[in-house]
């Protein structure tokens, strides 16, 4: 019997749900866009119309399963649902790894953020990948150019509205540059300065960004009032905008995972477990997506008691594993090899692997993301048009 609690059966890390690079992944958007747009070297992947002029709207944690749970306080985003899909975020389903595959267009396994915090190979020290702590050089770190970059040199008008904060951060560089950024303060100034961009110039491509709604799903949860309201006042922003697409124009709003509640009886406290932490130099990833780097010679140990521990409810897999099943996708480069753990754990069940003392600021928080079950790995594609 597969997967039956009577006798121990892991799950079969070959069976997890993995991203669809290549055909409908996050890295697959721009790649298309920029097809559509005439820029050399791209190709369509994904069923897109061209358009001269295209924004793409990312908001932080807008799961397409959270869309469809709450018509009420998202009318105009439902309303998109259904003529558009979803397609799935990449693995793990966090921001900084999302990002980069946006950017760039490629996976995981190619750009290298392969997940919240991983290993610098050689240092024996965790590097967070949204902060860029510590701080390594960011083009050795990731060293393709960004499709904006390349849009940007084909002589599309290419621009990023977001956070002023976000200027000139290494992630910025990494995944998001190329053309010029325009600093915006508030998501209603972001709408209209992307709208006025794609107005003002013949073929565009313009990126803008909010974050409120992820920051309230960690801190309050999906299954709270302060998220609900956060997420209406997203549903309007998007309709702001695509009220003032130009002609010719396309707008697609996506995101870069979803989210999931994770109650406290659903937390194993890694700092506080000796079976777990057993073996193990660095414990990277976060609650719902672990990289975990064995000592020398301890790895085969620590796979065995994390697949004991925790097959049942998390796909357990070696790094080899891992790769082999497509996770990163179809390709991992020889310097991203290492930053991914020797033990990945990804979960499936409502399960959140904690750190108290290590991470105590993201072990409090009530909604989590990172793994490859639909409410965190589907992000919605929604089209409108100028």
């Amino acid at each position: 019997m597969h997967h039956g609690y009577d006798s121990f059966d892991p799950l079969d890390p070959a069976d997890a749900p993995a991203p669809r690079y290549g055909c409908a992944a996050l890295s697959d958007l721009l790649p298309t866009l920029a097809a559509g747009l005439g820029v050399p070297g791209y190709r369509a992947t994904l069923p897109l119309e061209p358009a001269d002029r295209v924004c793409v709207f990312l908001v932080d944690g807008l799961g397409w399963e959270l869309i469809r749970r709450h018509p009420d306080w998202a009318p105009f985003l439902n309303s998109l649902t259904a003529a558009g899909s979803p397609i799935t975020a990449g693995f793990p389903s966090t921001t900084a790894t999302s990002l980069a595959s946006v950017g760039t267009g490629l996976p995981p396994g190619q750009h290298g953020l392969a997940g919240y915090t991983v290993a610098i190979p050689g240092r024996g020290q965790l590097m967070n990948q949204l902060r860029w702590q510590p701080y390594v050089d960011p083009r050795g770190w990731q060293p393709y150019p960004t499709v904006f970059e390349q849009a940007h040199l084909a002589g599309v008008a290419t621009a990023q509205v977001s956070s002023p904060l976000f200027a000139t951060t290494p992630l910025t560089q990494v995944a998001l540059s190329g053309g010029t950024f325009l600093g915006r303060t508030t998501g209603e100034e972001r709408m209209d300065r992307a709208a006025a961009w794609l107005a003002e110039h013949d073929r565009a491509l313009v990126y803008t960004y909010l974050s409120e709604l992820d920051a309230a799903g960690h801190r309050f949860g999906v299954d709270s009032d302060e998220w609900r309201l956060t997420l209406s006042t997203v549903d309007r922003l998007a309709r702001r905008l695509a009220e003032q697409l130009p002609p010719r124009s396309a707008l697609y709003v996506t995101a870069d995972h979803g989210m999931i509640d994770v109650t406290e009886e659903n937390r194993i406290d890694f700092d506080e477990d000796w079976e777990l932490s057993a073996g193990v130099a660095l414990l990277g990833g976060e609650g719902r997506a672990r990289h975990v780097y064995a000592h020398p010679g301890a790895a085969g140990d620590v796979y065995a008691v994390w697949s004991e521990v925790l097959g049942e409810q998390m796909w357990v897999a070696t790094r080899e594993q891992a790769i082999a099943a497509g996770w990163f996708g179809p390709d991992v480069d020889e310097r991203v090899y290492h930053r991914i753990g020797d033990v990945v754990a990804a979960a499936r069940d409502d399960i959140a692997i904690i750190a108290s003392r290590t991470e105590p600021g993201e072990s409090r928080m009530i909604g989590l993301h990172g793994s490859m079950t639909p409410v965190e790995q589907l992000v919605p594609l929604l089209e409108v048009r100028g």
